[in-house]
């Protein structure tokens, strides 16, 4: 969970946030600094694509001032329990909900309605937009103008807290990119289907999966036709997340000869991730060193 304390005026005491992960959660709590406060609902390290809410959930709904979602199916839970709330203003177009991936340019638009897959959910397009750093621009534009609407007065602070952030991003976008960049056009296999955003960003060409279809676990016939094409591509590395089964895919390392890369797919689920400019610091240094240990 990441949490800011609130220091400012007592005014603003309404203002509290929840977002559906922590991914959004942190960047909720970098734009608002000390005006907000942040809940995120799935914690660090769980699938929000097979989340199911507990009870104190509904609690934090109702407490929040504004509601901030990934969208495009990746949370497609939260409308049940929104409707649960009954609060108009929760629900999707209301005044105090926010979808984070308005503006976004996606990656894999499929033109059709929301769908759950086996416990996970990727409906019109693929719903990993905040692993490419650039889509934070974006984001954040989105958040600082749902906060100035709820806190108008603190407008100036706001936008002030999200110049400061993208000469952060800025700055480290340019680091990650070069540290990527020897490892232009490599071959990689992941577990699911997580890193196209990542991906294309950094130039590196994710081929196929392990799971065959989302949520669903690989049978052997598959894991010997993806070995079979790993082996013809000259696959480098296997890109698994913290909270998916790792047996099928260190299988796989095991016998393409490959480090198995455990990337964190959100803030927080894996040690050193507290932020998410931290995120991006763990996924590119530990890609590279995995990548950089071979002979190209």
């Amino acid at each position: 969970m990441v949490a800011t304390a609130l220091a400012a005026a007592p005014a603003l005491a309404a203002m509290r946030v929840v977002a559906t992960t922590t991914d959004l959660a942190a960047l909720v709590a970098v734009i608002g600094g000390d005006l907000v406060t942040v809940e995120s609902i799935v914690p660090a390290g769980a699938d929000p694509e097979a989340f199911e809410p507990r009870p104190g959930d509904l609690g934090k709904l109702r407490r929040a001032g504004l509601l901030v979602r990934v969208g495009l199916g990746y949370d497609y839970w939260l409308d049940a329990l929104v409707n649960q709330t009954g609060e108009q203003r929760l629900m999707r177009g209301g005044e105090a909900t926010l979808d984070a991936s308005a503006g976004i340019p996606l990656l894999e638009i499929r033109g059709q309605s929301i769908i759950n897959e086996g416990g996970h959910a990727h409906g019109m397009a693929n719903p990993h937009y905040w692993l490419d750093p650039e889509n934070a621009i974006i984001v954040t534009a989105g958040i600082a103008e749902a906060l100035v609407r709820i806190a108008p007065g603190h407008r100036d602070r706001i936008l002030a807290n999200r110049e400061g952030f993208l000469s952060q991003l800025e700055t480290r976008r340019t680091l990650w990119s070069r540290t990527l960049a020897p490892f232009a056009g490599t071959k990689l296999i992941a577990y699911h289907n997580s890193w196209p955003y990542f991906a294309r960003r950094f130039r590196l060409n994710v081929i196929a999966f392990i799971e065959p279809k989302t949520g669903v676990a690989p049978s052997p016939a598959h894991l010997v036709q993806l070995i079979s094409e790993g082996r013809r591509a000259q696959v480098r590395a296997i890109l698994h997340e913290p909270f998916d089964p790792e047996d099928a895919s260190r299988f796989v390392a095991q016998k393409l000869g490959v480090p198995l890369v455990r990337l964190a797919i959100s803030v927080g689920s894996l040690e050193g991730t507290n932020d998410y400019l931290a995120l991006f610091d763990y996924n590119v240094a530990t890609l590279a060193k995995a990548l950089g240990a071979r002979s190209p």
